[in-house]
Parts: C-alpha cells; sequence; structure tokens
C-alpha cells in the first residue's frame, strides 16, 4: 500500500492511502498503528473510496510532540480536519476504533460541516459529562484499580508498558477479551500491580494474530515507546473544559457502530445507551466470538458491515 509523510497542524504524519473515490480516514486506537486497518484498506479500495489511515499524534512515524496538552481533542480531531485538507478534499467518513472512536465521535461534533458519516468500532458514543471525568471516575472506583486513572500520571504506566514491548502487545493483542478475565483492567484491587500484570499470558497467539504482524507492533513500539498513546488518557478532564459547547450535543451525521460480542468495553458502555444521541444512526453490528481488536479478529465480517454503511451514504 502506498505510504507517504504529509505536514498537517504542525506535525509531521504518516499516511497508508489506497483506492479514490469518496475519502474514508481510519483513526486507530491504543495502543495500535495505521497497521491495524490493514485489512480495511484494500477492502475500501477495491469497493470504490478512497482509503486513508495515518498513524496518529504520538504513534508510529508520526511526530510526537513532548507536552501533554498538545494531545486534547482540539488537536486529535484538528489533525483528521488538516489531512482532510491535505488531501484537498471537502468531506470524508471517519471510522475510528478504541480512542480513535472517541476521536471521530468528538470529529463529528465539532466539524460536522467535514464529516459526510462516522462510524465508530469498540467504543461508542459518550455525551459530554456534568463533570470532569476522572473526578466521575475516582469518585465510582474509589481505592480500586482502573486503568484510565493509572494511565495519569506520567511516566508510570510509560515504564512499564515501555520494559517489554513484546509484553505488553502479545498481552493486549491476545488478552482483550471478556472469555479471558480481562476486565480485571476495568475494576479490580489496588493490590500494588500495574496494569500487564491484570491481563493473562496467552500460551500461543490467537490465530487471527500471525507472529510477523505482532513483530511489526512491537518494533515500532520498541522504538517510539508508549508515551505518545497514554498522553491521550492524560487529557480527559482537559477535553473536558475545551469543550463546554458540547454539553447535550448530539451527532448529526449518519452514524454507525461496530463492536465484538466479547469486548471489556461493552461491560463499562453497553452500545444502547449511545441510540438517543445518535440522530442518524444506520445500525449497531456486535460479532459473536470476537474481542476488542475486532477489525483485525473479524476483518470479512467488519468490512462487510462497513461497506454497507458506506454504501447508504454514497447512494
Amino acid at each position: 500500500m502506498p505510504e507517504r509523510t504529509v505536514a498537517v497542524n504542525g506535525i509531521e504524519m504518516h499516511v497508508v492511502e489506497e483506492g479514490t473515490g469518496m475519502p474514508v480516514i481510519f483513526s486507530h486506537g491504543f495502543p495500535e498503528l495505521a497497521y491495524s486497518w490493514r485489512h480495511q484498506i484494500p477492502a475500501v479500495a477495491s469497493a470504490g473510496y478512497r482509503a486513508i489511515a495515518p498513524d496518529q499524534r504520538g504513534y508510529g512515524r508520526t511526530s510526537a510532540p513532548e507536552g501533554v496538552d498538545e494531545y486534547d481533542i482540539l488537536h486529535l480531531s484538528g489533525d483528521l480536519i488538516a489531512l482532510l485538507d491535505e488531501l484537498g478534499e471537502e468531506k470524508a467518513v471517519f471510522v475510528g476504533h478504541d480512542w480513535g472512536s472517541m476521536v471521530v465521535w468528538q470529529t463529528a461534533l465539532l466539524h460536522p460541516d467535514r464529516v459526510a458519516g462516522v462510524c465508530g468500532m469498540s467504543v461508542p458514543f459518550v455525551p459530554r459529562a456534568q463533570r470532569p471525568p476522572t473526578e466521575l471516575w475516582r469518585a465510582a472506583f474509589g481505592e480500586s484499580f482502573f486503568y484510565i486513572l493509572y494511565f495519569q500520571e506520567p511516566g508510570v504506566a510509560d515504564a512499564e508498558l515501555g520494559a517489554d514491548p513484546a509484553r505488553t502487545m502479545r498481552r493486549l493483542l491476545a488478552g482483550l477479551r471478556t472469555d479471558q478475565e480481562a476486565d480485571g483492567i476495568l475494576r479490580n484491587d489496588n493490590d500494588g500491580r500495574g496494569f500487564l500484570d491484570r491481563l493473562p499470558e496467552p500460551q500461543e497467539l490467537p490465530s487471527w494474530l500471525r507472529p510477523f504482524e505482532l513483530e511489526h507492533y512491537v518494533q515500532e513500539f520498541r522504538r517510539t515507546g508508549f508515551t505518545g498513546g497514554l498522553n491521550w488518557y492524560r487529557n480527559f478532564d482537559r477535553n473536558w473544559e475545551l469543550t463546554p459547547q458540547l454539553a447535550g450535543a448530539r451527532v448529526a451525521v449518519p452514524s454507525f457502530f461496530i463492536s465484538g460480542a466479547l469486548d471489556p468495553v461493552l461491560v463499562m458502555r453497553p452500545p444502547a445507551q449511545q441510540d438517543e444521541w445518535l440522530a442518524d444512526h444506520r445500525g449497531s453490528v456486535i460479532i459473536d466470538g470476537a474481542g476488542h481488536w475486532v477489525q483485525q479478529e473479524e476483518p470479512d465480517q467488519v468490512n462487510r458491515a462497513l461497506l454497507g454503511f458506506l454504501d447508504s451514504i454514497s447512494r
């Protein structure tokens, strides 16, 4: 797939691109890369669309600014809109997974005139809270371990995840499923363990993840570390402070949702809770047997669902 580096929004962004037609911009999650869309890009391009997937701010071969505040939602959504400008396109369908879902949902609220449609994977739309998010989580979880709160302190999770990127990526990619006790990272005793010790060590790689695919992630994160991606988590409260105008806002553009039935995120946020906030929701697809990394685990089912949504917009 063709790759290039473009200057957008004050950073250098590595982009993978294929095809022509209505643009579809893919926004990956944590800890992923443009590579996580390797099964979607050729399928979407072959169907007559222009598929574009960047390594996002702080990841892979894209710039990683030092300041934590350079990873807030205005920067992250601004990166995608600046990429759309650089492509010479007026509108795109934005597709996100995990943290990338949160970015594309917010992009649809902040820049509705540039969004032809939005598809979230794994993370449903969440409306703006009435109080800062970390304040709500601390009230809800008390002294229990909650991974997002654990990620807040600069340097702590960075050191744990970066000490052995192979262990980190192996446990994350093989273990985020509710049938493998991964819900322990959502809420558990604060017993001194970090994040990775709460995930099982796989006896073998899942069938959807080949050794060379795992190694691609390992080599990239061994080179970059995990701080860039973790800094996204450190802006939850700042994002809330920056967007008072989004209180009560609904997503007006056409929307779609895809997730794995075994994704631990659905324990935290059942997708039905988003429906009243989506004005033109065109369906949710929950894939049996799939965990958190749904677009990599079940690419054929994801691609069929995604292309159906894209076709509903382009007709």
